[in-house]
């Protein structure tokens, strides 16, 4: 991975990754691909439709089905998917997190039952290096320990002590396999201040053959904390990390969360919200969400956004987006992801662009005049 800052706005950032399957801009959103596609859009649609660089694939989903050693004898996700470009692969230590009952953490690692079929499985920190390593993500996370909010202060310690064990560990895994992909690691410790600069601290830290993280997240938020107490979580915790590596805030979020947490010095995002809401009618527009299912767009011919020039927008009016959501036809699904999935990647596109000309402060007052 080569890593370069290229301007600065206060603590908005604007970056350039650099890795075998090409570049990526930052800030920038991720769609999220879970099952190896983004639901109702395919590889063609990402790359020549919405210009995406990158997109977020789930290794608890993928290991489980089709596998990773299917995906890894039929060209990895790259050629598995057709999708060219860049490929980030969480570990699976959310969807564990949310089997509830059915998952069990211990210091090696964590078990759980399957949601397809009950079966059992076992994933440690090099198991997961294993599957990523199959499934050829550009960029690799680490397994970690994340824990619902509130907690107690004796968990959220143990979640930062397992989690940095696991890093190592990882890491450890990761050289050895010859490094060839990346991979970052996760910050987490609640909304605590004391436990997010040891977590980061501890990471930061950590080395093996002289080998570091390429890259660094904060986890552990967007899970049940007020809003403004994740914005000073990432305020706070953003110092701590290396200003020459990536920040990725893991699971984030509505517009006003990307634009906030840009501010505070995050260059990645991931959130399945502009595809989820899609199909559940919610468009996101300059002026604020527009519900598509309401009768007054029945008649209604203009686009869903003035201002937005995706391919949706050229070609459909709000009547016929109101039609086929009514009648759940499938087409819906596809035009509706490809609209809200635009406007994320131009909201982080025009942020990129203020930042570079020093002018973020006035281009996040617009964003917010607009949907006022």
């Amino acid at each position: 991975m080569e890593f370069k800052l290229e301007a600065t706005d206060g603590k908005a950032r604007a970056c350039e990754i650099k890795t075998a399957h090409g570049v990526i801009k930052t800030p920038i959103f991720m769609p999220v691909g879970t099952a190896a596609a983004v639901k109702s859009l395919d590889a063609v649609d990402m790359m020549e439709i919405l210009d995406a660089p990158i997109i977020l694939g789930n290794t608890y989903h993928l290991y489980l089905r089709p596998g990773d050693e299917v995906i890894a004898k039929l060209g990895g996700l790259h050629g598995f998917s057709g999708y060219k470009r860049n490929f980030l692969t969480d570990s699976g230590g959310f969807q564990a997190f949310s089997l509830g009952d059915n998952v069990k953490f211990t210091d090696e690692g964590i078990e759980f039952k399957s949601h397809i079929d009950g079966s059992r499985h076992f994933f440690t920190p090099e198991k997961v290096i294993d599957i990523e390593y199959n499934l050829n993500s550009d960029i690799m996370m680490v397994l970690d320990d994340l824990i619902p909010l509130p907690n107690t202060k004796e968990r959220i310690k143990k979640s930062i002590e397992r989690t940095t064990q696991w890093a190592y560990r990882s890491l450890v895994h990761h050289v050895k396999k010859g490094k060839k992909n990346n991979l970052f690691a996760i910050v987490q410790g609640g909304i605590d201040k004391e436990f997010r600069k040891l977590s980061a601290e501890s990471l930061v830290s950590l080395e093996y053959e002289g080998h570091t993280f390429d890259g660094f997240a904060i986890g552990g938020l967007s899970v049940g904390e007020e809003n403004q107490a994740m914005y000073d979580t990432v305020e706070f915790t953003t110092p701590f990390l290396p200003e020459n590596k990536p920040r990725y805030l893991m699971g984030v979020g509505t517009p006003e969360d990307i634009i906030e947490c840009i501010e505070r010095g995050v260059d990645m995002f991931d959130c399945v919200m502009p595809t989820r809401n899609a199909r559940n009618g919610s468009l996101f527009t300059s002026f604020g969400v527009l519900r598509i299912k309401n009768a007054r767009y029945k008649l209604d011919e203009s686009p869903i956004d003035p201002e937005c020039n995706c391919y949706t927008c050229r070609n459909y009016s709000r009547a016929y987006l109101n039609h086929l959501f009514r009648a759940k036809e499938l087409t819906y699904f596809r035009l509706a992801s490809i609209h809200n999935l635009h406007y994320y990647l131009t909201l982080v596109k025009g942020a990129r662009e203020a930042i570079i000309e020093g002018r973020f402060k006035e281009f996040k007052k617009e964003f917010y005049s607009k949907r006022s």
